[in-house]
């Protein structure tokens, strides 16, 4: 497969936290394999969600360094990876070698270059929380997908943000500012917090009907590496994991039946 990217476009005027990224790629490329929360708290779960992809044409939304695209073309599947930070495209093709259709383009705006019903699978992770409006991304996945089509992704969870940040009003969608410490220095990163409510019927407005919800625990692993985080994630869930499917009466459905009798 050709490994095809694209870097004449800029990103979307809604997009946020694109100069993080851009900053951060290099770090991702070389840690992210291990960072536990990544490795051994997200992964596991995003990875228990996801069917036997042998045979399978997947998208991955937000694929940031390539790490679930290549666990992906390793089981057999066959990948676009998009994601809208250039430089982590290059961390992605560094990873790839070639072997995954990848395109630098932006969840803000519609995915043209991918065909009605030709996807098996969009997995995004830990993604969509950098998108204030999820009904452009959410009405893509749909289209782009299957019949049987499924969407997994991960975001962080609301309750997390509402009170790590010590936010007022749970039921309101707002832009909050974090700090990471990365090894290119102290990164300022953008996202975005809504309540759980807000997440679900956001899916669901989309042709989707939830298969399945998790909020799981860390792994053992996580505690030998960061036994203080660990606890604190037995108690209080950081991100959010959900596994939808594409209905088949949805308005996207009826659409392609259209276009295909």
């Amino acid at each position: 497969m050709n490994n095809n990217s694209d870097f004449t476009h800029r990103p979307n005027k809604n997009s946020i936290s694109f100069d993080s990224y851009e900053t951060m790629a290099d770090y991702y490329f070389k840690y992210i394999d291990t960072k536990p929360f990544n490795a051994y708290y997200e992964r596991p779960a995003t990875l228990s969600l996801l069917p036997d992809v042998k045979g399978k044409k997947v998208l991955d939304a937000g694929c940031a360094a390539g790490w679930y695209s290549k666990w992906l073309i390793d089981h057999g599947a066959s990948v676009t990876a998009l994601d809208f930070s250039p430089n982590m495209i290059k961390m992605t093709k560094r990873r790839l070698a070639g072997k995954a259709n990848i395109k630098q383009a932006d969840l803000n705006e519609p995915l043209t270059f991918i065909e009605d019903t030709s996807t098996d699978i969009v997995l995004s992770s830990l993604t969509l929380h950098y998108i204030k409006n999820w009904e452009l991304p959410l009405g893509e996945f749909n289209r782009i997908l299957t019949s049987s089509g499924q969407l997994i992704f991960s975001v962080h969870h609301p309750f997390m943000d509402f009170v790590v940040f010590r936010r007022e009003n749970y039921f309101s969608t707002e832009l909050l500012t974090d700090e990471w410490d990365t090894s290119a220095g102290k990164v300022k990163v953008q996202f975005y917090r809504r309540p759980l409510h807000k997440i679900i019927s956001a899916v669901i407005q989309a042709g989707f009907t939830i298969e399945k919800l998790l909020e799981p625990m860390p792994t053992e692993k996580f505690r030998e590496t960061q036994p203080e985080r660990y606890n604190e994630l037995m108690q209080k869930p950081h991100f959010l994991f959900i596994r939808a499917k594409k209905e088949l009466n949805c308005q996207h459905c009826q659409q392609d039946r259209t276009r295909h009798p």
